[in-house]
This record gives C-alpha cells, sequence and structure tokens, in this order.
C-alpha cells in the first residue's frame, strides 16, 4: 500500500465522519456519541449517557490505528481522547469498533484514511508509566514488584473512593440499593459464616489488603487472625486500624508472601480474597498444595477470585490491565481452579458466582472516584486517575456482559476416614445461629 497524502486540515474532519460512518454505520441507538475537536457531533445531537471527545484532528488515529486494546486505552490515558458521563458505556462502543464486520476493501480504505490524519507529535511524558518488572515471572521478587505497582500508589487516593473498611474486592448486596458500606460489611461477614469460625480459632488471610477482613473476624466471631500482604502501606494502614480497634493481642497483619508462610496444620481457616488473581496459572498447584499444607485437616479454605470465561480466546499482545493496572496478574476459567484445588486434596463443597455483584461494587467505585476526583488529584496524578476510571468502568462492563465472573470457592481439607465436619445444609449461613449436625 502506497503511502496516503496526509489530509488538509479541511478534509480531516470529513475523514474522521466517515471513518466513523464506515466502522460503526449509522449506530444511532448506541448509548455513546462522539464529540470533535469543534465541537461536531455524531451520528447526532441526541441527548446519550456518555460522550466520547475527541481532542484533536489526529485522534482517532491515535486510538484506532495500533488496532489493540492497548492503543485504545493509551489514547485516553494521554488525553487524545476523553470521556464524558458514564465511562462504562463508552465500552459499548469499544465493543462496536472490535466486532464490525467490513469487508477486506472497506477495512483498508479505514486504515488509508488513519494514517491520512494528522499524528501527535509529543504526548505528555508526566504522570504513571507502564509496569517495568524484573526477574522471572510469578517469583517472589517479581510478584512484590507487581503488587506494589498497584497498590503502594497511596492509601489516601484508596481511601477517597473506597468504603470506610477500604474493601479492595466484591461487596456482596441483597438490593441494588444497598450502600457500599452495608455490602461490604454483608460480604465480611459471609465470609466469616462461610468459614464457620468460633472463638479461639486460627484464620490466615492471604492477600489481605488493609486488614478488613482480619479486623471484622477477630472483633465479631473472636478468633485469633492473621493477614499478609506485599505492601508495605497496606500492613502499616492496617496495623494501625487494628491498634485502633483495641485488637492487637489477636488480630495482625505482616509483609509476606504466602510462599513464605511456614505453620504446618497451623490454622483452622483461610481465606484469600482478590489475591489469586495474582498467583499465575502455572503456580496453581504450588498456591493449593501451600494452602493444604497449612490448614489443619479439617480445616476449610475460602478462595475468592476473579474468573475468565472459558470459552473466550486467549487474548495476545500487551494488554491495558497487564501494562497499566495489574502486571502479571493472570485470570484463568472456574474448572481450571478448582481441578488445582482437587489435585491437590481439597474437597469443593461449595461454589457461588458473585458476578453482578461485582458490576454493582464497581459501579460504587466508580462513581465515588469521579465525584471526589479533586481529592483523588491531591493523592495521584491525571494519568493515574484515568487508570483506575477506565480499568474500574471496564469491569464493570466485563461482569455485566459476563466476559469477567468472580467465584467464592469452599474448600475442605478432610479429616481422618473423610469426614469433613461440615454441616448438612447451609442453613446457618443465611440465618446466623441455626446450625445442622456435622456430616
Amino acid at each position: 500500500m502506497t503511502n496516503p497524502v496526509p489530509a488538509s486540515s479541511n478534509d480531516t474532519k470529513v475523514l474522521t465522519l466517515r471513518i466513523l460512518g464506515e466502522l460503526l454505520g449509522d449506530q444511532r441507538t448506541l448509548k455513546v456519541g462522539v464529540r470533535l475537536w469543534d465541537g461536531t457531533r455524531w451520528p447526532d445531537d441526541s441527548h446519550r449517557v456518555a460522550t466520547l471527545v475527541l481532542k484533536h484532528p489526529g485522534a482517532l488515529r491515535a486510538m484506532l490505528l495500533p488496532g489493540s486494546e492497548l492503543g485504545l486505552a493509551e489514547a485516553y490515558l494521554f488525553d487524545d481522547v476523553d470521556i464524558e458521563g458514564e465511562a462504562e458505556s463508552v465500552f459499548e462502543l469499544a465493543d462496536s469498533f472490535a466486532a464490525a464486520t467490513l469487508g477486506w476493501h472497506k477495512k483498508l480504505r479505514a486504515a488509508r484514511d488513519l494514517l491520512r490524519l494528522p499524528p501527535r507529535d509529543v504526548r505528555p511524558g508526566a504522570g504513571r508509566s507502564p509496569a517495568r518488572l524484573a526477574g522471572k515471572r510469578h517469583s517472589v521478587e517479581r510478584d512484590r514488584q507487581a503488587v506494589t505497582y498497584h497498590y503502594d500508589v497511596s492509601n489516601d487516593f484508596f481511601a477517597v473512593w473506597l468504603d470506610e473498611r477500604m474493601v479492595y474486592s466484591s461487596a456482596y448486596f441483597h438490593s441494588e440499593g444497598d450502600d457500599l458500606d452495608t455490602a461490604q460489611e454483608r460480604k465480611l461477614d459471609t465470609i466469616c459464616r462461610k468459614l464457620r469460625l468460633e472463638p479461639g480459632q486460627r484464620l490466615l488471610d492471604i492477600g489481605c489488603g488493609w486488614g478488613a477482613l482480619v479486623i471484622h473476624a477477630a472483633r465479631q466471631y473472636g478468633v485469633d487472625a492473621t493477614g499478609i500482604t506485599l505492601s508495605q502501606p497496606q500492613a502499616d494502614l492496617a496495623n494501625e486500624r487494628i491498634t485502633a480497634a483495641g485488637l492487637c493481642e489477636r488480630c495482625r497483619v505482616e509483609v509476606r508472601d504466602y510462599r513464605q508462610m511456614d505453620a504446618p496444620q497451623g490454622w483452622d481457616a483461610l481465606a484469600s480474597v482478590g489475591m489469586f488473581e495474582h498467583v499465575g496459572a502455572a503456580l496453581l498447584p504450588v498456591y493449593f498444595a501451600q494452602a493444604w499444607r497449612l490448614l489443619k485437616p479439617g480445616g476449610v479454605f475460602l478462595n475468592h477470585g476473579i474468573a475468565s470465561r472459558a470459552t473466550d480466546e486467549p487474548v495476545h499482545g500487551p494488554t491495558f490491565s497487564d501494562t497499566y493496572v495489574f502486571p502479571d496478574g493472570e485470570l484463568v476459567p472456574i474448572h481450571v481452579t478448582l481441578g488445582a484445588a482437587e489435585e491437590a486434596g481439597f474437597e469443593v463443597r461449595d461454589v457461588e458466582s458473585l458476578r453482578e455483584h461485582y458490576a454493582l461494587t464497581l459501579r460504587h467505585w466508580v462513581r465515588r472516584l469521579e465525584a471526589h476526583r479533586t481529592e483523588a488529584l491531591q493523592c495521584v496524578d491525571e494519568r493515574t486517575y484515568r487508570v483506575w476510571r477506565l480499568f474500574m468502568s471496564g469491569s464493570a462492563h466485563g461482569f455485566t456482559t459476563g466476559r469477567l465472573n468472580v467465584y467464592q470457592s469452599l474448600l475442605v481439607k478432610p479429616g481422618e476416614g473423610g469426614g469433613s465436619g461440615l454441616p448438612l445444609t447451609r442453613r446457618d449461613w443465611y440465618r446466623p445461629g441455626e446450625r445442622d449436625t456435622a456430616s
């Protein structure tokens, strides 16, 4: 293909509108509209829940010419485009770009048109940089780098938009009208009831964040609770909160990798909530073998993690999440997770999908982040703010459409003779105080 002739300043708008029309058609039913740098709206002037703003004549080139999810994301991160209104809806537009069923001649024409749009010579340099990890993938040291890249941004930044306990995982809603604090407390209590915690037991929370679960379990269920994280700022704030709650004698958070725990059969219960995505598919046998080793016979393990969809094709090349959000993060289908757990010796006792709950949680987070943008920008730079706004909005879209799921799996390490020590029904999970006879 010969090099296309650059468009004149008068032609860039015509080219941009033509590209939009060719890729998306007459999409008047879309929730999202487009506004050009000169104020022109596409496909019409109707009110929509969101507007994709092209900030300069080469904005569409910056978005689409890389031909990747990362290219779309970086156009927003580097302010080639902006999003006004409901950011989650923009992912419907992104899906439409990806699903455009054009003949090869139209694709070729669209590429030629994109190349005629002016490139942006310089993008802003200040702000969050792509992750640069060193060492063997999923080694202890590289995992530490990955975790600190994400979580050591600023405790104050997360506090701006998380609930009062700073729970950074899916809440548990009884209705869409529940407030976030109520739904997150309910999630913590649901986990404790699923584990059937009792006073005097020992609980280990793997990937404990800012300590919400260990504090709740120690205070409400009387257990001795230890949390581990790879983030020193997380641990520092968690221990400050533990001290303020007067729980130092039976609650603590340490900076430690799960592979470095050395207390064989020392725990009555394990929880891992929102950490599993960092483990890596190749290390699932190591992860579950270590959990098995740490648990007492008859102990229970609640594993809460995001899963991919088994029918989706693997993504090749760098993604937005791997580059700017969760480097080295890996999602696997639920059957892969459960298979690895069973191969380690665990018995699968319950699996619950919280897919809709996570979509609701993410929408709460995005609204709170947007409503407190000024406070957030006192903690982080503009690009970091945009990373989290885009990531959480896209994740909400993923959970809504079913591309993503999140499961709580309850696993048991059978005791002598195969006894589980569990009651015959789940009644006590939903009616606290009522408990069946153990099987």
